[in-house]
């Protein structure tokens, strides 16, 4: 049977955020995301990458559990992450959510949240969490539920988002348009404990700060 959702771990340390409780997901791990699926007790069944980052212990306790590897070369032309998503999405899953810390290198981390809106992923509903940031890739329609007083900017990434409307926030859009490279988006704040965001064409993502430096996002 075809699982619906899948759970995709990568790099960077450890999430402080929790994940939600999801109903029999595909655990994916992203090389060295391997470590951080184990530590929140994560049984994975699928090990992808070039394994440089995942400790040997940590790929032995994968193919004990029954999990598989897919092992590519140090030479390939995507990172880690693609590689996980692309496998996900073979899976036949239509969600993903995307697990990591915020640490390691900027341009990782930077490519990674481009990654998660790219084009070739429109049929996937993607989230992440990075550290304790969530992010939410908005493509037509999404509901975004949250607390009043919580941060959440908006990025066109890809091309203008056309047609942009939103509803929960305090400073709420009527059919705008947001460009690439555009600050307008910044620093919104939920005034309703669910955000509705609406687009006629483009895409958007959505970037949720934690709520302090220290508190754990639920």
């Amino acid at each position: 049977m075809t699982r619906s959702t899948a759970l995709v771990f990568c790099g960077g340390g450890s999430a402080m955020a929790l994940v939600p409780s999801l109903d029999d997901p595909l655990i994916v791990a992203a090389d060295g995301g391997v470590v951080e699926a184990h530590r929140q007790g994560f049984r994975v069944d699928l090990l992808i990458g070039d394994l440089d980052s995942a400790p040997p212990d940590e790929v032995a306790r994968v193919t004990r559990g029954g999990g598989r590897l897919l092992r590519h070369s140090p030479d390939k032309d995507a990172t880690d992450l693609e590689l996980a998503l692309d496998a996900a999405e073979g899976e036949g899953v239509e969600r993903v959510l995307v697990v990591g810390g915020h640490g390691g290198r900027l341009d990782h981390l930077i490519g990674n949240a481009l990654l998660l809106a790219a084009a070739r992923f429109r049929d996937l509903e993607i989230d992440a969490v990075f550290g304790a940031a969530r992010l939410h890739v908005v493509r037509g329609h999404r509901v975004l539920e949250g607390e009043p007083g919580d941060q959440v900017s908006l990025f066109a990434l890809g091309g203008t988002a056309r047609a942009v409307r939103s509803t929960g926030l305090r400073w709420n859009l009527n059919g705008d348009a947001l460009d690439p490279g555009s600050t307008r988006g910044i620093s919104n704040v939920f005034i309703e404990y669910t955000a509705s965001l609406t687009l006629e064409a483009g895409v958007l993502l959505a970037i949720r700060p934690p709520p302090g430096d220290n508190e754990v996002v639920p």
